[in-house]
């Protein structure tokens, strides 16, 4: 087995069967860790790069297994909830295995490259048809960048398509890196504004823009795929998207997209004992349209683009 294959790392999910993250049918692999915070994040379970323990309170019991058996003494359950102590969490999940109403569980777990592309490689008869693969996402799958490189380069080996979706907020050599094994790039561009974008994401745009450019400039033949989360109070205006717009076009994206905001991620935030940062905002529908419209005017982009 090579020294790839046997690299480990932190997945909190594998998905299958996926048709929106590249081309084709595609299974994601979900790494853990991502430098940025942003306030509309629907994946909140992927911040740290650690396992996350949650806890869902419809199913507790309040038998108090749990915290009798942490061997750091990190929880207590009272009339308002179950209390974790995260700087004495280490994640071991005792808490998990004991739990009889399956309350407890947690997000995360250390794999190993060469199981994780044995189970990938379960469905190459869809990739052979479909032109899929490999998708890495996150999270934000170069913040664990030894990892994930081995994971695209055992790929590589085993003749598996590869994308990437990414947020670019990493060191420029290791974004390069992970770009000369890709096949498919995606990465958000969230806003153009430096202040807005730290405010509401906890990190400056300026590296990602800047390794956007880099990897454009070293990888022309790169398919690049840029996509922006339209988030209420945000981005959700003409001027925001029109400049991001043409941000894509200059880069020469090969296809440019607006996503809709959602709150399907909010259970998460409640799992993990966190309030959900975005509240009750919510996203106009016709709002939306024109501003698809409008990046669509800026850029054009089509299914034949994708291919």
């Amino acid at each position: 087995m090579s020294a790839n294959a046997l690299e480990k790392g932190v997945v909190f999910n594998i998905q299958k069967y996926s048709v929106h993250d590249g081309p084709g049918i595609r299974t994601i692999v979900f790494l853990k860790g991502c430098p940025l915070r942003c306030r509309w994040c629907s994946n909140p379970e992927s911040q740290r790069a650690a396992p996350d323990i949650a806890w869902n309170h419809t199913l507790c019991i309040g038998c108090q297994s749990c915290v009798q058996v942490c061997p750091q003494h990190a929880l207590s359950l009272d009339s308002q909830g179950l209390h974790k102590d995260h700087a004495h969490c280490i994640g071991c999940a005792a808490c998990v295995h004991i739990c009889p109403a399956a309350a407890m569980f947690r997000y995360g777990g250390e794999s190993c490259v060469g199981d994780i592309l044995d189970d990938v490689e379960k469905d190459s008869l869809f990739y052979a048809r479909s032109g899929g693969g490999l998708t890495l996402s996150g999270g934000e799958p170069l913040f664990q960048p030894q990892f994930a490189l081995a994971l695209l380069r055992e790929a590589q080996e085993r003749h598996i398509h590869r994308a990437m979706e990414s947020c670019a907020c990493c060191p420029e050599e290791t974004f390069l890196a992970a770009a000369e094994l890709l096949n498919y790039l995606l990465v958000d561009v969230k806003s153009l504004n430096a202040e807005k974008h730290q405010a509401f994401t906890g990190q400056s745009n300026e590296r990602i823009l800047s390794n956007i450019q880099k990897v454009r400039q070293a990888f022309p033949d790169l398919k690049l795929h840029l996509r922006t989360p339209v988030i209420p109070g945000f981005n959700d205006t003409e001027k925001e998207i029109a400049a991001i717009a043409g941000f894509a076009r200059d880069v020469g994206a090969h296809v440019y997209e607006l996503l809709p905001y959602h709150k399907m991620g909010e259970s998460k935030y409640r799992f993990l004992g966190k309030d959900y940062p975005m509240g009750d905002a919510a996203l106009d529908e016709t709002s939306f349209s024109s501003l698809q419209a409008l990046a669509g005017r800026i850029l054009p982009s089509s299914l034949e683009r994708r291919e």
